[in-house]
């Protein structure tokens, strides 16, 4: 199956999935001053990564099933 996800969110949801992220690793790293780059926005709209909330340790984003899929389906397979 050819996948034709735009490849900066490919690279977004496979940094994700590599270790957990707080939300607020996230907005740092992936920061812009641009507002058409909304890579981290278009992998959240797209259903592949989610924010959750972690008891005692705050906001988190984590890689959905469906992210997990487009990794798989890519070749990047993560761990």
């Amino acid at each position: 199956m050819a996948v034709t996800a735009d490849p900066l969110v490919l690279d977004f949801v496979e940094w994700v999935a590599r270790a957990p992220r707080s939300h607020a690793e996230v907005i740092e790293t992936w920061r812009t001053s641009c507002p058409r780059l909304t890579v981290w926005e278009d992998a959240a709209d797209l259903g592949y990564v989610a924010r959750e909330a972690i008891a005692g340790r705050g906001l988190f984003v984590m890689v959905t099933d469906a992210g997990a899929q487009l990794l798989r389906d890519s070749g990047r397979v993560v761990g």
